[in-house]
């Protein structure tokens, strides 16, 4: 090598580029985390956005952030009119897990209604806009008829099927009285199961959680008045009761949502998901805690 002065150099600068390099990626995949390995006492950020269709997103983050002792308390932002029944029990269900671990607060956005505020009921704390529209206890199914227009387009439906309430709720012929009550009957048992879970959440009776579980909604400031929310204030304010609830001196690191990434890939999955999912709606009447929120 001292013969070679040259090709020394370069083994040197090859060396410093690769750690140079690598020093690189490691940051990149660092900053790409939801948190860092290092640092002091943590508050997690998790976004429930849109209506409610898939609970796994937001179960994953739960699970995760559950066992990380580092983060002492888990903060929602909802901004959701709701969404299916069973998505919304299901992140109901692992927020009432994290509680054991430790501190989750809500913070609503414009809308935390229906399936939004069925996840809301499952925090330690509740805090809202004065003007956040949220309640909405309610349960909805809505089914489709289109035997008129199919008749006046020549066509008709043929349906073979096992049992005679199989294709309950078909948009190809009217429902009868039998099948409505049948549905109803499934539609007042998952309502109870709501009333039960805003009165368990809110230590309110469950008679005054009835009274209240009739779709109406409430802002903010209403909601508030009635027992449904704990104070108003924004998500920094959220997040300075969470720091406090979980005894964090000083300043809390914030563990904020990660910035997705366009990806064509995931764009056409998303679409050809939602395709399938509104070719279902129309084969089947899907139990709803969904508030009908018109948005700009």
């Amino acid at each position: 090598m001292k013969k070679h002065p040259i090709l020394l150099g370069l083994v040197v600068f090859g060396v410093l580029l690769g750690l140079f390099l690598i020093s690189l990626y490691a940051l990149a995949y660092l900053s790409d985390r939801e948190e860092s390995l290092w640092g002091g006492e943590k508050i997690a950020i998790i976004e429930v956005q849109g209506v409610i269709l898939d609970p796994q997103p937001v179960v994953e983050k739960l699970v995760k952030l559950r066992k990380n002792e580092k983060v002492k308390a888990i903060v929602l932002r909802i901004d959701s009119p709701g969404g299916g029944v069973g998505p919304a029990q299901e992140i109901f269900a692992e927020v009432k897990k994290a509680r054991k671990e430790k501190k989750v607060l809500v913070s609503m956005g414009s809308v935390a209604a229906s399936g939004g505020y069925y996840i809301a009921c499952g925090a330690d704390k509740i805090l809202a806009n004065p003007g956040s529209i949220t309640g909405s206890i309610g349960v909805i199914v809505e089914s489709l008829n289109v035997e008129e227009l199919l008749r006046k387009l020549g066509l008709r439906s043929m349906v073979v099927k096992s049992g005679k309430h199989k294709d309950l709720g078909s948009p190809l012929r009217p429902m009868t009285e039998e099948e409505r009550k049948l549905l109803q009957g499934v539609i007042d048992s998952v309502h109870e199961q709501f009333i039960r879970a805003v009165a368990e959440g809110r230590k309110l009776p469950v008679e005054k959680v009835r009274e209240l579980a009739d779709g109406r909604i409430f802002s903010g400031e209403q909601a508030q008045e009635l027992g449904l929310v704990d104070e108003l204030g924004n998500l920094e304010d959220t997040l300075a009761m969470a720091a406090t609830l979980a005894g964090i001196r000083g300043e809390p690191e914030i563990i904020y949502p990660e910035k997705k990434r366009f990806s064509l890939l995931d764009f056409l999955l998303q679409e050809s998901v939602r395709r399938i999912v509104g070719s279902l709606k129309e084969s089947a009447p899907p139990l709803n805690f969904l508030y009908f929120w018109p948005q700009n």
